[in-house]
């Protein structure tokens, strides 16, 4: 399934990053920003991810 995801986001990393900002602005907005140190590490895993998936890697750095 990963694979599928990372093929259909090749070439659409920006927008990608871009909707995970998005995304957890909105968590933050529902949630009255109670868990918003938790959407930040989330939303810099998932960009870390994408990350890596430019430079053609499968695991992003730790």
């Amino acid at each position: 399934m990963m694979d599928k995801i990372k093929g259909l986001l090749k070439g659409h990393e920006d927008q990608a990053g871009k909707g995970i900002d998005k995304g957890g602005d909105y968590v933050d907005q529902r949630t009255q920003g109670k868990y918003s140190g938790q959407v930040d590490t989330a939303q810099q895993r998932m960009k870390d991810e994408l990350d890596a998936m430019e430079r053609g890697q499968d695991e992003p750095p730790r």
